[in-house]
């Protein structure tokens, strides 16, 4: 955790929010606490599990809720960091922040710069699922009074 949180540190430090983690092939990994997505023509990319992430549970709702709800393509697979520059969206998903739309990265901006229309469906829908709005998935959750 410690090389998470001097990561986090760092890039508040020179004026970012977070901080994105390479693999050792150089691949783009993970955020200091968060699973990675990124859109591209309508097609869902996040890394593999063998790029030495963390296997989130948020990672793996967003997943099921975008092939199951939303049919869109879920493809794993390796990302480069130039690569993410050229996305139509971005976002972090992590069980604080949920799932966050990302607009720029080292200073290149997102797409247009704003959230994007499949990141804003898969955060409508996960928070269905968490206020326990969609009967298909409320064995996910568990009421707290």
């Amino acid at each position: 955790y410690i090389n998470s949180i001097l990561a986090k540190l760092e890039a508040v430090e020179h004026g970012f929010d977070e901080a994105l983690f390479l693999d050792h092939r150089g691949f783009v990994a993970e955020g200091s606490g968060e699973n990675l997505f990124a859109v591209k023509n309508g097609e869902l990319i996040t890394p593999p599990l063998y790029a030495s992430i963390l296997k989130g549970i948020t990672r793996d709702t967003v997943i099921t809720l975008a092939r199951e709800e939303l049919g869109i393509r879920v493809v794993e697979r390796d990302i480069t960091r130039a690569e993410l520059y050229n996305m139509d969206e971005v976002f972090i998903t992590g069980t604080a922040g949920e799932i966050t739309p990302v607009v720029e990265i080292d200073n290149v901006t997102i797409g247009d710069g704003e959230p994007g229309p499949i990141t804003r469906k898969l955060q409508k829908a996960f928070s269905e699922v968490t206020l326990g709005k969609n009967p298909k998935y409320e064995h996910w959750v568990t009421p707290v009074y």
